[in-house]
């Protein structure tokens, strides 16, 4: 492949790496306040978010990309292709970093809480000081591996017309009709960029032992 073509590939880099980071983030954030609600004392909210969870997980990404973007963007209110992907990925994320907190959370050991409530901690102190920091250490490695997933799940932005990587590598691919040679391309530039993720997640997690062990 010329230089031209590899080139014509790497334009949808930018749009791939913003819609990963970009629907991370927000599952990252609305992830909290939806683990908190499967986590309340109180039934209905308990049961409306597991229900919502379930729903949003239960859905492939690239149904729920249409359902925003060719039904709420053709009938509701007008939306970019890359907005909707974003709002899409974001509130699968959201649904699924939820769950990865509900697992480090249960990972926790109770004693934890009863210990903390001996020391006259209150709830919100014990869990910010006490079992965030354990639980974050438990979820970084499943964080890591989601966000890895996640940017391999971008590429369905590219049925709604997000100029990503593999949207670019279908248009090269139309053009030369060398799509085995496109298309391995493409897939390597996806493992390229997932290695950095892993290294830096395991230097976290390695910095973080060593923060634990002190």
């Amino acid at each position: 492949m010329s230089t031209a073509d590899v080139f014509a590939i790497l334009r949808g880099l930018p749009w791939t790496v913003a819609l990963t980071l970009g629907a991370f983030l927000a599952g990252a954030v609305l992830g909290m306040p939806l683990v908190a609600a499967r986590q309340s004392r109180i039934l209905p909210l308990r049961i409306v978010a597991m229900v919502l969870i379930q729903i949003v997980r239960g859905i492939p990404p690239i149904l729920w990309l249409f359902i925003i973007f060719f039904g709420l963007g053709m009938s509701v209110f007008p939306i970019s292709p890359f907005n909707a992907a974003l709002a899409g990925l974001g509130l699968i994320a959201a649904a699924n970093m939820a769950e990865i907190y509900r697992g480090a959370l249960a990972s926790i050991h109770f004693g934890q809480w009863e210990a903390s409530s001996a020391l006259n901690l209150g709830r919100w102190s014990t869990l910010t000081d006490v079992v965030a920091p354990q639980a974050f250490r438990v979820a970084l490695p499943s964080a890591a591996s989601y966000l890895i997933g996640l940017m391999k799940e971008t590429a369905v932005a590219s049925t709604i017309g997000v100029s990503e990587l593999a949207f670019q590598g279908n248009q090269l691919s139309q053009l030369t009709f060398r799509g085995l040679e496109v298309f391995a391309l493409v897939g390597m530039f996806y493992i390229l960029l997932s290695l950095p993720v892993a290294w830096l997640s395991r230097v976290a997690d390695s910095y973080l032992q060593a923060k634990v062990a002190r």
